[in-house]
């Protein structure tokens, strides 16, 4: 099998003290990252040596000024107390422009002034004005394909997962996994109906969604959410939270769902029957569940299994990577997660990884347990996916007892 994922190393007492600093310096982005984002571009854009007319500077510096203030008030309307459909939409597409801006401002700008000026091409003036426009314009077909991939329909990711434990019946079970659908500010209902089509041309014997279905109350997305409801499996569709449903009425979310004819794991589990041979698939609440203040919301992993057959293999759904640990001390055979968006604007993948042991796709973990992480199925906030494409997963379950012509 090959190995995927793009995972932290496994040594934890080495990496601790950064992961902490890093961790600390992340409680202060929030402040900083806003100034960041906008000054920087403009200063290259508009400062180093361009030497462009007073009114160019002007206009340009006042588009700055205008993003850098407009973006946080959009932002604080749109998914503050408010909600604001509007105002999301704005603060999301001037967050996800200001960071694709910043980032080739930064590499992009730094690297090309530096071979134009290695050849020799051009005199100071011109070669940051050919920066600048440079800058510019790989920042517009960025966000272009950006927001091309973050509307399409997800490609089907398919992989062939061997489980040691699994019986010779259940091998070829076929598991698609959607997570991450974000409903949202903008309205996807005619996205979500394709969504759902896709997933039925798979003809799965289980369906999982791992949380984070909407950015908003289950009232509110419902027209978003309701194709789910046409979703087929020949055996089960489940579905278990993730965190974004604790900032919007998680309990309406899993009613919604169980109304949709999905059965939420609320630290439960199931059996899959097939040939003779079964299937624990069990799933828990988001581990920020517990400090919602929802009555019973936690994640709890003995009670998911709780009455399970300890020699039976086990498919769990965990909203997040970070629950592999739990996982792979109770011998799980295979976590699905979500969460990560594989960073979904490159480079931010790497923040994320200071808070998640996986980024996308297969990795082991103990001595017996895979994790597949999906890069998500929609997008959260910036309509905007660069070099993180959005999936629907096609995990196909394999038995080493499987005969040699199956």
């Amino acid at each position: 099998m090959t190995d995927t994922s793009d995972t932290r190393p496994a040594d934890n007492e080495t990496h601790a003290p950064r992961r902490s600093r890093l961790q600390r310096l992340m409680r202060y982005l929030p402040l900083i990252a806003p100034v960041l984002l906008w000054t920087v571009p403009c200063w290259v854009l508009l400062y180093t040596g361009q030497h462009w007319p007073l009114s160019v500077t002007l206009v340009g510096t006042a588009l700055f000024a205008l993003g850098l203030a407009g973006m946080p008030l959009a932002m604080a309307r749109g998914h503050g107390r408010r909600q604001q459909d509007g105002a999301a939409i704005v603060g999301d597409t001037l967050l996800g422009t200001s960071w694709v801006l910043f980032t080739w401002s930064v590499l992009f700008g730094v690297l090309l002034r530096l071979a134009l000026t290695v050849a020799g091409v051009g005199e100071g003036q011109d070669r940051a004005r050919i920066v600048a426009w440079a800058v510019l314009g790989l920042t517009a077909v960025l966000l272009a394909w950006g927001y091309a991939e973050a509307r399409r329909v997800p490609r089907v990711r398919r992989l062939d997962v061997p489980l040691p434990r699994l019986g010779a019946g259940l091998d070829g079970t076929r598991v698609v996994l959607i997570t991450d659908t974000h409903y949202g500010p903008l309205d996807r209902a005619r996205w979500s109906e394709r969504v759902c089509e896709t997933v039925n041309t798979l003809e799965a014997d289980l369906v999982c969604h791992t949380g984070d279905i909407a950015d908003g109350t289950a009232e509110r997305r419902r027209a978003q959410a309701v194709p789910l409801g046409t979703v087929r499996a020949e055996r089960a569709r489940v579905y278990v939270t993730g965190n974004h449903e604790y900032y919007s009425e998680a309990q309406g979310w899993v009613d919604l769902m169980d109304e949709l004819g999905w059965e939420p794991l609320r630290n439960r589990h199931l059996l899959l029957e097939r040939g003779g041979d079964t299937l624990v698939v069990a799933g828990v609440d988001d581990v920020t569940a517990e400090s919602s203040g929802l009555p019973g919301h936690r994640a709890h992993l003995a009670g998911a299994l709780n009455g399970a057959d300890p020699d039976l293999p086990v498919l769990l759904l965990a909203h997040q990577p970070k629950f592999i640990d739990r996982a792979a001390a109770a011998g799980i055979d295979l976590q699905l997660s979500g969460h990560t968006h594989g960073g979904q604007i490159w480079p931010f993948h790497h923040l994320v990884r200071i808070d998640q042991p996986a980024l996308a796709g297969l990795s082991h973990h103990g001595s017996r347990t895979l994790l597949y992480t999906s890069r998500g199925t929609g997008f959260w906030g910036p309509p905007f996916r660069v070099f993180a494409p959005s999936e629907i997963t096609l995990l196909v379950l394999r038995s080493p007892h499987r005969s040699p012509s199956a």
